[in-house]
């Protein structure tokens, strides 16, 4: 089994430690990183300047590991599929662990998503892992291995679909205080951020994009918010389609009245 590991927090963040420890104990681990954090920088690529990869042992000596200074999409697509890991291409890709949850609309703004996102785009199986906490300098990471691991046992005993990223999200708590595991749907109606006002020392005004995550409440049941809130690790199948059957025919019917017309 062939792994490959991103993140959106940089090569030094913890997190990708702590997923790269794990993973090692199921397969070949490669790492192929930003060299610094890339948060909320979606599914962007590098177009306009060159992308370096240097080689590094931040690891262990049997991991080969890059950092790039590129995106999540670069990482994965230049360096895991094309160019630094040697045909064949990774079985699977996992991509965290990262710090602070992905809920929600967060699928679309997430660098860490985003790296599980390519891989879906290149059919190969990807899994997005989030832990609910906010300062990695107060986690304590082994904790986490712990139910990290517990979920991995679970992934490598099946065939993931290609078409379906695994968006994960880990309860910042003990193994003895996790509920469980729920798959569940993101719950799109959450606001979670919102802009706030404040004056510079001019009197002009700017804004400032303030996660209000843990002011969240009447939170709808059974989505991932109210679930992992509630201590349980929330897995949401998020599927790349590039096309619906249904809305097509709904479409053609629409331009085909009013475009076609003579």
């Amino acid at each position: 089994m062939r792994i490959l590991v991103t993140n959106d927090d940089g090569i030094f963040h913890p997190g990708i430690e702590a997923m790269v420890n794990v993973l090692g104990h199921f397969g070949e681990v490669y790492v192929v990183s930003p060299d610094k954090e890339r948060s909320a920088i979606s599914h962007s690529i590098t177009l306009r300047h060159p992308i370096k990869a240097i080689e590094n042992k931040l690891f262990t000596t049997a991991i080969q590991s890059w950092m790039v200074n590129g995106t999540p999409a670069d990482c994965v697509n230049m360096g895991g599929i094309n160019v630094l890991m040697k045909e064949p291409p990774p079985d699977i890709v996992f991509s965290g662990i990262n710090i602070g949850p992905n809920l929600g609309r967060d699928i679309f703004y997430s660098g860490t998503i985003a790296g599980a996102m390519e891989a879906t785009l290149h059919n190969i199986p990807a899994v997005a892992v989030s832990l609910a906490s906010f300062d990695s300098q107060y986690v304590n990471y082994e904790q986490v291995k712990i139910l990290f691991y517990r979920l991995a046992e679970v992934i490598f005993q099946y065939t993931l679909p290609k078409e379906i990223l695994l968006n994960v999200n880990l309860p910042y708590t003990s193994k003895e205080l996790c509920r469980g595991v729920k798959v569940v749907d993101v719950d799109m109606q959450v606001q979670r951020y919102r802009y706030v006002g404040l004056n510079d020392p001019h009197g002009q005004i700017y804004y400032w994009l303030k996660d209000e995550y843990q002011q969240l409440d009447k939170l709808r049941e059974n989505k991932d918010f109210s679930s992992l809130r509630e201590g349980y690790i929330t897995i949401s199948p998020v599927e790349l389609r590039a096309s619906n059957k249904r809305k097509k025919e709904q479409l053609n019917r629409w331009f085909s009245h009013s475009v076609n017309r003579p």
